[in-house]
């Protein structure tokens, strides 16, 4: 698949997941990360377009104590979740609507995209026409390539245009919402990759994988839209969110994450800017040494890092342009 086919992975069932999924989890997630680091960057990268900033009133956010353990991060501070995302939903709420793009313009966007144990960053340019039947990129001789994509019945991804025509269909009822994203069989029988199982996906794990999805695509969401998405995280449960948590640039920014029943060894943080609450980037942090079966070296040590980072979001009239 392609570098810019993310965001439709993070499968998630009701009940709460227990290890017969939690387990499989882990080991599609390792086994990208040992031999598919390809796969992995296409589910870090996020796109969207920058908004309008607003202040954080920070006497709002009020820090709780971090979880007792060892595997609590020590430079983060965890926040009143319920607080930060109500405060999220009226600063989104008053944003300026977005226009909707034309099929013949493209979304380009600039990410860093960091690997666990590396100290190389890699910078990642793209232009995808909003339509999505032409995808443009450098090679690496540093030229553009611009190339045709054809259709592909099965294939589940959607073109910039049909995500932005799922969005705007959304209800602004919080719960409502929450049922919508829940029941939509797009998100229920997306793609897998080959060789890895698929897995039955938790009810609220799916509501709060797809509502990250879509803010992390905010360039055209009505406001009152994406304020209905911040008020829905409030309602699933599990959802955390920590200060100081770090995108592949070495921003600073608010880091939401959830919470599973018997835990897990990483904690996958998808970063808000905390003046504006636009989608940042993503990092996940691996809590303690991870190992694949049979194993007897962990294939990630304890304090490893991925992330990326949302460098640059915008519409242009053609690919090659930035700005």
């Amino acid at each position: 698949m392609d570098d810019l086919r993310s965001l439709r992975e993070w499968r998630a069932e009701v009940p709460e997941p227990g290890r017969e999924w939690i387990i499989p989890e882990r080991r599609r997630l390792l086994t990208r990360m040992r031999g598919r680091g390809q796969a992995l960057r296409r589910r870090l990268l996020v796109v969207g377009a920058l908004g309008a900033a607003a202040v954080l009133a920070v006497a709002i956010l009020r820090p709780e104590p971090p979880a007792p353990g060892p595997t609590s991060p020590p430079s983060v501070v965890r926040l009143d979740s319920s607080v930060v995302l109500a405060h999220a939903a009226e600063v989104a709420g008053g944003r300026k609507s977005a226009h909707v793009p034309l099929p013949t313009q493209w979304h380009y966007t600039k990410t860093l995209d960091k690997q666990p144990n590396s100290d190389t960053v890699k910078t990642i340019e793209r232009w995808i026409r909003y339509d999505g039947e032409q995808r443009a990129g450098f090679g690496r001789d540093g030229e553009l390539v611009v190339r045709d994509v054809p259709p592909d019945p099965g294939d589940d991804d959607l073109s910039p245009q049909q995500y932005d025509a799922k969005l705007r269909a959304l209800p602004t009822d919080p719960r409502k919402l929450l049922a919508k994203v829940t029941g939509d069989r797009h998100w229920i029988e997306g793609g897998y990759e080959e060789g890895v199982p698929k897995s039955t996906e938790p009810a609220d794990a799916r509501a709060y994988r797809v509502i990250m999805i879509y803010l992390s695509r905010y360039g055209s969401m009505p406001p009152r839209l994406e304020a209905a998405m911040f008020r829905a995280l409030a309602l699933i449960p599990g959802v955390r969110i920590e200060q100081g948590v770090r995108d592949a640039a070495g921003r600073s920014g608010l880091g939401v994450w959830r919470e599973l029943p018997g835990g897990a060894p990483y904690r996958d943080y998808h970063i808000l800017d905390p003046g504006t609450y636009r989608y940042l980037g993503r990092q996940i942090l691996w809590l303690r040494d991870d190992f694949m079966p049979g194993d007897s070296e962990p294939m990630l040590r304890k304090g490893a890092v991925a992330s990326t980072a949302l460098l640059s979001s915008v519409i242009v009239d053609r690919p090659g342009l930035r700005d």
